[in-house]
């Protein structure tokens, strides 16, 4: 019999499962050598932000990484979802799925341990964790922003001309393409062994013809929700929950250091559509405004479509962003609560610490997994 890993190289490479298998049922066959990070009843999946650094990009590459890692579930990116099914490049190489559609910097964390400066950022101050010296942010800069702009600097006239071309040739594109690549695309990932619970595509100030692209492609990938950075305009959160409700595939908002027991109050009013796509780690290097994760599960645990998980630290002790289980952030209480209350809420691994020399992401990702595994398993 193939082992998974020669079974994953020849549906990589395109060859039919009943070809492998010789006519035998796939199900039965490769039952016990797909993954599985469904742990004690609570899915672990991960947002493939996290393999980033790795150097290949495509959906192939990126299915090898979660396989390798030992997941079932994922939040899927658009970078991998769009360059599978086509969409035009640009000269760069950049074409329009957003975070997750080209290589990171190795670690890509934020927080980290590291020198002191010797002049610290203004509202900063010194401080330590676990006898390591570290920068306390100033009030409010703890919990990560937003993800955007890179500090790129002005484009050019030409640079300008060039990206609204592209922008044209993407929304063209998006528009008009078919859903069969995406079905494909799904069906390689199924085949494998791996559900695509979310995926991460929606941009606000998208027309209303790629909104329905959008929620089409997470159809297709048989998503029952798609995530995005958590908005503040009202007019744009309804715009958005009404498009989850007609195509009844929810929008689930993603926080950073805006995270607090009120920052879905807007989203969760405004439409039934609209869901929370909380991150925990983010939550407590925010400093658990108004109440702990736990709490704002025990609440809202019937309006967050996933959470993110990460190991941060307080603002006391500088926001850190660090290898699991040398944080604060309560990743054992919070996935023991959603085991005893049989939540179905997936925790997704996002895995922002600086990698190790002599490790990868994927490796990284894994122990994650298996952290996870040891706080499902243990006794309470």
């Amino acid at each position: 019999m193939l082992s998974r890993r020669e079974f994953g190289k020849l549906a990589l490479a395109g060859v039919p499962a009943a070809t492998v298998l010789g006519g035998s049922d796939f199900f039965t066959a490769f039952a016990q050598g797909k993954p599985n990070s469904k742990i004690e009843g609570v899915q672990i999946g991960t947002i493939t932000y996290s393999y980033r650094s790795m150097q290949d990009q495509s959906a192939e590459a990126t299915l090898r990484y979660i396989l390798e890692s030992g997941i079932s579930a994922v939040e899927l990116m658009g970078g991998p979802i769009e360059s599978y099914a086509g969409i035009p490049t640009a000269e760069d190489g950049r074409g329009g799925g957003g975070r997750g559609a080209g290589a990171g910097a190795p670690g890509g964390g934020r927080g980290e341990r590291g020198a002191i400066p010797a002049e610290l950022p203004p509202g900063a101050r010194k401080g330590a964790w676990n006898g390591t010296e570290c920068v306390i942010p100033a009030p409010g800069g703890g919990g990560g922003g937003a993800r955007g702009g890179r500090g790129r600097g002005e484009a050019s006239a030409e640079q300008q001309a060039a990206q609204q071309e592209q922008a044209a040739k993407v929304k063209a594109w998006r528009t008009s393409v078919s859903m069969d690549p995406f079905k494909k695309l799904r069906k390689m990932y199924n085949e494998a062994g791996v559900t695509i619970y979310a995926t991460k595509m929606l941009s606000a100030n998208m027309s209303d013809e790629e909104y329905e692209y959008v929620f089409n492609v997470a159809e297709a990938l048989g998503a029952n929700h798609t995530t995005l950075e958590l908005l503040t305009d009202d007019a744009q959160l309804k715009r958005v929950g009404d498009f989850a409700m007609k195509k009844k595939i929810y929008a689930a908002y993603h926080t950073h250091a805006q995270g607090s027991m009120t920052a879905f109050d807007k989203a969760f009013a405004l439409s039934k559509g609209n869901k929370a796509n909380v991150d925990f780690g983010h939550w407590v290097a925010a400093g658990n405004v108004g109440g702990t994760p736990m709490q704002f599960l025990e609440k809202y645990h019937d309006r967050i479509g996933s959470f993110h998980l990460k190991d941060r630290t307080t603002p006391e002790h500088c926001s850190l962003n660090i290898a699991w289980g040398t944080g604060e952030t309560p990743i054992k209480e919070i996935l023991q609560l959603v085991k005893k209350n049989k939540w179905d809420i997936p925790g997704s691994i996002e895995l922002e610490y600086n990698v190790p020399e002599g490790s990868d992401a994927v490796k990284e990702v894994k122990k994650c997994v298996e952290y996870c595994r040891t706080a499902l398993t243990a006794r309470t």
